[in-house]
């Protein structure tokens, strides 16, 4: 699932980067959201694969403190991402004809990078200081489960859901591997 995860987000990316026709907003915010997702599941994926390879679930507090923050700040720059996503579809929708005035450039540059400043802000903060007080908690078959859920499908599954059910990223690929577009 690891795997599929980082080759469907990188494909996006590709897909994005390599057709100018998907140079929009839209499409600028979901290969920004691929590139976070491959982050996300990579903060703790790779760890976790390790623990079940040696049957160690030992991490030293450094590795522990690390992988926490770099897992947060991926959850809420997705929660930013799509946020600005929705801002976008809202704008589209609403005012199509002010659309390309509205959502320019500098507009989805400066709303990924405020995205990125309000999230290390954040974790700067707050963050780090709530998880470093912390007590340990027990973890249940249960929750590590949904914490698998969460960290492995649900980025697995944002290439199909965003964009690989969309014509436009279907025919940019098409491009890439060389099939004739229909």
């Amino acid at each position: 699932m690891y795997l599929i995860t980082v080759f469907g987000n990188l494909l996006i990316i590709l897909a994005v980067s390599s057709d100018s026709h998907l140079h929009t907003p839209m499409y600028f915010f979901l290969a920004n959201l691929s590139f976070v997702d491959i982050c996300f599941t990579s903060t703790t994926v790779p760890k976790m694969l390790l623990n079940i390879l040696t049957q160690s679930k030992v991490i030293n507090y450094a590795g522990c403190i690390s992988q926490m923050y770099f897992f947060l700040l991926c959850v809420e720059l997705d929660d930013f991402l799509l946020s600005a996503m929705a801002y976008d579809r809202f704008v589209a929708i609403c005012h199509p004809l002010h659309y390309t005035v509205i959502m320019n450039p500098q507009l989805c540059g400066l709303l990924v990078l405020v995205s990125w400043i309000i999230i290390v802000s954040l974790f700067y903060c707050t963050g780090l200081g709530v998880y470093l007080s912390s007590a340990a908690t027990q973890s249940s078959r249960s929750s590590a489960t949904a914490s698998v859920m969460y960290t492995v499908v649900s980025p697995m599954l944002n290439p199909f859901i965003y964009s690989l059910r969309n014509r436009d990223i279907k025919r940019a690929l098409k491009r890439i591997v060389g099939v004739p577009v229909t």
